[in-house]
């Protein structure tokens, strides 16, 4: 049987492949998709350099490249066929699939991660399951989450929705807000939570990266904050969970 709710998702994500690059503009450095990436990556790295790493929703590659050239072995998996084909086309290892039913064998991987797309999950406790239990035990999963905390969730909450292509806008594809006192229960029983990195902090709006001497402070500042407690009211939030 055919869910619904998946193939909305899919033809979402498969009308934003055509525009997800142009948004991001992965060569530019000062950019506001350029430092969440970057910042991802912050939080991923020193747990997955030399390790075998899945990545959940790995969308057109962007970072997948990136997470190649520091793990031992860097495979992903996307529920968008027009994400999957430009993420084949930078010559990486992807496959067709929902997070909710991935398909690996039990404890594949020393790492599964997931960056921007567990928010547009219903089904998120069965998301992180399965995280888990493609993650062999000492491993671990980071599952980055719409933190409801945040400045962000109320801008998104009272603005308009974004365009993601010519006809479809941010309100096509399901988004939920996870808080804190939620979070914890999230986990299957697997995971133990051992840290939160924050993802956007106190950047209020992404024009200020562009502003001279500002921008240069505000990429420093959310570098600086991530693994702080601040990290609580960060715009992204990526859950640090290590399997048992």
């Amino acid at each position: 049987m055919v869910d619904p709710s998946l193939e909305a998702t899919k033809k979402y994500y498969d009308d934003f492949a055509s525009w997800y690059e142009n948004q991001r503009r992965p060569n530019d450095a000062s950019g506001y998709h350029a430092l969440i990436d970057d910042l991802e990556i912050a939080a991923l790295e020193p747990f997955a350099r030399g390790k075998e790493v899945l990545e959940c929703g790995c969308g057109t590659g962007l970072l997948l490249e990136r997470i190649s050239g520091f793990a031992s072995r860097a495979e992903g998996c996307d529920l968008s066929p027009g994400m999957l084909e430009k993420a084949r086309a930078r010559g990486l290892s992807v496959r067709e699939a929902s997070v909710t039913a991935l398909p690996y064998e039990d404890a594949s991987f020393d790492v599964a991660c997931s960056f921007k797309v567990l928010a547009h999950v219903e089904e998120i406790e069965r998301a992180l399951a399965e995280m888990a239990r493609v993650v062999r035990p000492g491993g671990y999963v980071l599952a980055e989450l719409y933190n409801g905390w945040s400045f962000r969730a109320l801008a998104k909450k009272l603005g308009p929705a974004g365009r993601i292509s010519q006809t479809r806008d941010e309100s096509a594809v399901y988004t939920r807000f996870d808080s804190p006192n939620a979070w914890r229960g999230m986990l299957p029983p697997s995971l133990e939570l051992e840290g939160v990195r924050g993802v956007r902090i106190v950047t209020a709006a992404a024009p200020l990266l562009r502003v001279p001497v500002l921008g240069s402070a505000l990429r420093a500042l959310e570098h600086g904050l991530m693994a702080t407690p601040a990290a609580y009211f960060a715009g992204f939030a990526v859950l640090v969970a290590k399997k048992r």
